[in-house]
């Protein structure tokens, strides 16, 4: 069984920043891969970011340029950074990692920006 607890989420101006965090209650390494979805009120949740064991990383078209994951596998943590922050950015963020196949979600986080 497979913990995600994210930390890290609030409101911010538009352009700010805010960097999230998710540590799994284990060692990530065997969690992969691992990243970060969203979901805005009446809208699909959304991919946002992942990474692999070995640090391969993709991201939405729409955060490019701006978001940046990362994995720290002696922390069992996984970040986003968030830069350039948008009001359409705005949602609630979720941790998501596959292990053998089966998939783990965190609670969520809510990322709020104003313009």
């Amino acid at each position: 069984q497979v913990q995600l607890v994210e930390s890290g989420g609030g409101s911010v101006q538009a352009g700010g920043s805010l960097r999230l965090s998710c540590a799994a209650s284990g060692s990530i390494f065997s969690i992969n891969p691992m990243g970060w979805y969203r979901q805005a009120p009446g809208k699909q949740r959304e991919l946002v970011s992942a990474i692999t064991a070995v640090g391969s990383t993709a991201y939405a078209d729409s955060v490019k340029g701006r978001f940046t994951i990362s994995r720290d596998n002696a922390k069992n943590t996984v970040y986003l950074q968030m830069n350039s922050l948008k009001p359409e950015d705005t949602a609630v963020y979720y941790c998501h990692g596959v292990v053998v196949g089966l998939d783990y979600w965190g609670q969520g986080t809510q990322v709020t920006v104003s313009s």
